[in-house]
């Protein structure tokens, strides 16, 4: 197998750094390393910057039909550690736009102040081939994207004791209430943010 490469670092253009820089900060538990005239460096992990921002010279508003990156995703190592974050960012104000269990992931779409998506997640299955063989099988063939999901409901059966397993499968997610299509509450979020 060739060498592995792994995200270094992402870069946003924005009329809003230290708006995103605070919003980024508080999403990943973040610090500002550098911030200078137009450029601010987000750390997160072990690279020197996970998250760069840097500052259009003239405000702009962003089109949600324009081409351009749809979203950023970040993973944690287990169920625990994203619904902690999940409520953490909920006492900051910040919820998630969409919670999807798509099947290989759980997921949980947020917008950042200027209207990108980020998604946190959780790796569903142990191993890459086994993620792939779920992607290859029915459940996912009727259904690529996934349904979304109550996630204050899956905090609280958590918190009674569900353990991950149960609660990271689209059964769960579809044993819930009535949600809308994860491609609907995206759409709705997207609207929100450009009014």
């Amino acid at each position: 197998m060739g060498s592995q490469s792994r995200l270094a670092h992402v870069v946003l253009q924005t009329a809003q750094p230290k708006v995103l820089s605070d919003w980024y900060c508080r999403l990943l538990n973040g610090h500002v390393v550098y911030t200078g005239p137009g450029l601010t460096f987000i750390r997160c992990d072990e690279e020197l910057y996970l998250i760069a921002l840097l500052a259009l010279p003239v405000p702009g508003q962003r089109s949600p039909n324009t081409l351009g990156l749809h979203h950023v995703a970040f993973t944690f190592d287990d169920l625990d550690s994203l619904l902690a974050r999940y409520e953490e960012l909920g006492r900051a104000g910040i919820r998630p736009a969409a919670p999807v269990q798509h099947g290989p992931t759980t997921s949980l779409y947020y917008r950042d102040p200027d209207g990108n998506q980020v998604e946190l997640l959780i790796e569903n299955f142990a191993t890459p081939d086994a993620a792939t063989a779920y992607l290859e099988g029915p459940e996912c063939a009727a259904d690529p994207i996934g349904p979304a999901f109550d996630v204050e409901r899956m905090v609280a059966a958590r918190r009674a004791g569900a353990q991950p397993g149960e609660l990271t499968t689209r059964a769960w997610a579809l044993a819930g209430p009535p949600m809308p299509h994860p491609l609907e509450m995206l759409a709705a979020a997207a609207t929100a943010a450009d009014n």
